[in-house]
């Protein structure tokens, strides 16, 4: 069985950038800039459940150490299961790496012992790693003490589900950056009858932005009737 190609080339989305990010903790911006853009920043492990943000920020974090002159690579560990030594080798040429999704990993011994083994050639050549999972060390099952204390001794980044007034937040910004005016009243109905994942609202963004160029027609609530009735 061939190995994928991985860690997978970077074309990150405009949206997916650290300033995009809505409703980041106290601090953790400036964190993951740091590690982005500074040699000797602090690692740090970011944690929060599926669909809260943890592959915007690991994308984000790519792209801001590009923006520095950066090289950076991001991996994600749920195409690296089973084969993590492979898609680990060669990442030291970086001056960041991301890890993201370690919970897909947790319980294969191999690719546990391979990252481990990473973490210290890491730390040895000066890179700076991102880590995601979706939770906290101890929690995700690995089966490495090591490993665990390992990364336990990273900084933490804890991310929390939005709330509606983050999601209107969300819906409203993305609107922006595309010149998508958003009557309230529309806000509210999408907010009251859509996907709640910040992934499909921004998709969902996209579909509307696209249908009402298409239309040439504001975002109304009769119009997102519209839409969402022709793609049912």
């Amino acid at each position: 069985m061939s190995v994928p190609q991985l860690p997978l080339a970077l074309r990150t989305p405009p949206d997916q950038r650290l300033d995009s990010f809505i409703d980041a903790p106290a601090g953790a911006l400036a964190q993951l800039q740091a590690l982005a853009q500074v040699p000797g920043a602090d690692w740090l492990y970011l944690s929060a459940a599926h669909g809260a943000g943890k592959t915007h920020l690991a994308l984000a974090a790519c792209a801001s150490a590009g923006e520095a002159g950066r090289a950076a690579a991001y991996l994600p560990l749920q195409a690296a299961r089973g084969h993590a030594q492979q898609a680990l080798d060669g990442l030291e040429g970086n001056a960041l790496v991301v890890l993201d999704g370690l919970q897909a990993i947790a319980g294969e011994r191999s690719d546990e012992i391979a990252l481990f083994d990473f973490y210290n050639r890491a730390r040895a050549a000066g890179i700076g790693v991102l880590y995601t999972a979706s939770d906290l060390p101890d929690e995700i099952g690995l089966l490495l003490p090591d490993l665990r204390s390992r990364l336990g001794q990273c900084a933490r980044i804890v991310l929390r589900a939005l709330d509606d007034a983050g999601r209107a937040a969300l819906l409203r910004d993305r609107a922006a950056r595309r010149g998508l005016a958003l009557e309230d009243a529309a806000v509210d109905w999408m907010l009251a009858r859509t996907a709640r994942e910040p992934a499909r609202m921004v998709e969902l963004i996209e579909r509307l932005d696209r249908a009402s160029l298409a239309a040439q027609r504001r975002v109304t609530v009769p119009f997102l009737r519209q839409v969402l009735a022709g793609e049912g």
